[in-house]
């Protein structure tokens, strides 16, 4: 029903729906939000942040256009519910989270979910320049301005798809780097994301495991 729900308010994508159709996103939520899991809403997962709705995860994974064995960078694991679509998708993802106690959590989860992504605790404005180039890049807060750190970490070729703007709305950009030192730049509605704030919870650097 949800997918179904999706497709009518204009989401495409079949490799997108079909990876949703297959997450079971009630076990990314909170007990209590259990009973509206399928339903297209927010929740909040702890720490400050939410889990985004599904129509908002379809849009951007439509957005980045995931192909099978793409190295991708996530910015914000969260309740690690988006980083499971993307793996179900057949990408490599490399995924940052600032908030240590979701950062635990998800590493415990996914795993018994049967999703292995390369987990980092860091700061997302930093990225992880070692492991780049990325394929594409996907930021899953709003974040005031561009993050031309990230922007660098890009393939010639790939796609960073974030929310830009201020904590009272953000528009969606598509940037898509052409050369060395070039990006074309798209648009695409506005949406409402937590804030995407610099640094971490404890002011560690990026932790791989």
């Amino acid at each position: 029903m949800l997918v179904d729900h999706l497709r009518k308010k204009g989401i495409k994508d079949d490799k997108v729906l079909s990876a949703m159709n297959e997450i079971p996103r009630h076990l990314f939520i909170e007990s209590g939000f259990i009973q509206y899991a399928y339903k297209n809403q927010a929740f909040p997962i702890g720490s400050g942040q939410t889990i985004s709705q599904p129509y908002t995860v379809a849009y951007q994974t439509s957005l980045l256009q995931v192909k099978s064995k793409e190295k991708i960078l996530e910015i914000g694991t969260g309740s690690g519910y988006q980083t499971a679509i993307l793996l179900k998708m057949g990408a490599s993802v490399y995924t940052i989270e600032r908030q240590h106690d979701l950062f635990v959590k998800t590493q415990q989860l996914l795993p018994k979910l049967g999703f292995y992504p390369h987990f980092f605790f860091g700061d997302g404005y930093k990225g992880l320049p070692t492991y780049g180039p990325f394929d594409k890049i996907l930021v899953t807060a709003g974040a005031p301005t561009i993050p031309k750190t990230l922007l660098k970490q890009l393939r010639i070729g790939g796609r960073m798809v974030i929310p830009l703007g201020s904590s009272e709305g953000q528009t969606m950009f598509v940037f898509i780097r052409t050369g060395e030192d070039k990006y074309k730049e798209e648009t695409h509605g506005g949406f409402a994301f937590v804030p995407m704030l610099k640094g971490t919870e404890n002011n560690n650097n990026n932790e791989n495991t």
